[in-house]
């Protein structure tokens, strides 16, 4: 079914993306002095917010529609598991981000550095999420 590989897809490119953060960007960015460090992932995280965010939004309403088509539990559980990271954000990581946001990049932070590791940590949960819902995406489509 189409929909459905297309959600399988779009689930993967989210999860790929939120892989990419935590193996390559966090620890490089983590490895930068304190002040490039807030420089950094200020801009980053609002370019990744909004192309994982709708990345998110055009997997779920692909997997609800293949789930409405074919009565696919798969389908269904994997449509949840990928609109789950706008929550998890918007409660558990929006502190953080909020912190991180509004914090001078120009001036010294030294509470950044603590607040970047533990939003990497919690990032961690995206990662988790958008891969279960692509291994769901892949069960409804075997």
């Amino acid at each position: 079914m189409l929909i459905g590989l297309l959600a399988l897809t779009v689930a993967a490119a989210f999860a790929g993306a939120a892989i990419y953060v935590s193996v390559a960007e966090q620890p490089a960015r983590l490895r930068l002095e304190d002040r490039a460090l807030l420089q950094e992932w200020q801009p980053s995280y609002k370019r990744g917010a909004a192309m994982q965010a709708s990345i998110a939004v055009l997997a779920c309403v692909l997997g609800a529609v293949a789930w409405w088509q074919t009565g696919s539990l798969a389908y269904l559980v994997g449509a949840v598991l990928i609109i789950l990271p706008w929550p998890w954000t918007l409660i558990a990581m929006m502190p953080t981000n909020r912190l991180l946001e509004t914090m001078d990049a120009a001036a010294t932070n030294p509470q950044a550095r603590a607040l970047i590791v533990k939003w990497g940590n919690l990032h961690l949960v995206r990662v988790m999420l958008g891969v279960l819902a692509a291994l769901a995406f892949l069960w409804g489509s075997a």
